[in-house]
């Protein structure tokens, strides 16, 4: 069925194999758009390939810039294989977390949290080859494009899901850990005062709410929840929630892992 959750891949061509089934159901139930699941699973070899695919059409402008997205990416997915482990573990964080999403090709091509994220781990990888210039091409089509605003040079973890998207900005030295979950309108960011390091640092497990705010050189532990619509001015211990502005300490996360169980009633 098109509209019900699949049990969850154990590796990489598992996940394949469910982009592929779904893409063939996908083409049959929508004639229209045929073309596209041809395009951009049908047609490819693998999920690398696919991957390449939808990023470089998403966001390239002309021939030449597609070209050199494509290439760029061949060449950090074959350098590193931990970014397609990363890609995996993205996806399958997206459909286990956001109960709107009940396959895998839906975020994979339609989800701009999820190919935003693929995309700052391309030109995170284009940063540490010193190939800046690109890096930065790619941030600032990543801005255009999904309304997303990543700096190349921040540290982002796997499992990550940023949901909606529309307005997340990660500033350079902001740090987020495994299995992190930000919703819509977050701000990892500096104060406006510090140079060097300055940005938040993210424990794994945690959850930030819709328009949130983390400013400055903070920590934020692991398997927090953050409130929509915080300003988070300074640390936050492991397994704690805070909200408001500025955000206070309201006891006990609630769970091991906040991130996952996406639990936002305080």
């Amino acid at each position: 069925m098109l509209n019900s959750k699949l049990d969850a891949p154990s590796n990489n061509e598992d996940i394949w194999l469910a982009l592929c089934n779904e893409a063939k159901l996908w083409s049959a139930a929508e004639p229209t758009l045929e073309t596209l699941f041809q395009k951009n699973i049908l047609q490819q070899k693998s999920f690398q390939s696919a991957l390449v695919k939808v990023i470089s059409t998403e966001l390239s402008t002309d021939h030449d810039d597609y070209i050199a997205i494509q290439k760029a990416a061949d060449d950090a997915l074959n350098s590193d294989p931990l970014l397609e482990k990363a890609a995996t573990a993205d996806l399958s964080a997206t459909i286990e977390r956001d109960p709107a999403c009940h396959s895998y090709l839906k975020p994979f091509l339609f989800y701009k949290g999820f190919q935003a994220i693929q995309a700052y781990r391309l030109a995170n990888w284009l940063w540490k080859m010193e190939r800046t210039v690109l890096a930065e091409f790619i941030q600032g089509r990543v801005s255009k494009v999904f309304q997303v605003d990543i700096h190349p040079a921040a540290t982002i973890g796997h499992g990550i899901m940023v949901d909606h998207a529309t307005g997340v900005v990660i500033g350079e030295t902001a740090v987020l850990g495994n299995d992190v979950s930000l919703l819509h309108g977050v701000t990892l960011g500096g104060t406006g005062k510090e140079p060097g390091n300055r940005h938040p640092k993210i424990g794994s497990g945690t959850m930030i709410g819709a328009g949130a705010s983390i400013l400055g050189n903070i920590t934020v532990g692991e398997s927090c929840r953050i409130g929509a619509g915080s300003v988070v001015l300074k640390d936050v211990p492991d397994n704690t929630s805070v909200a408001g502005i500025p955000a206070k300490d309201l006891g006990e996360a609630g769970s091991e892992l906040p991130a996952i169980t996406m639990e936002q009633k305080f």
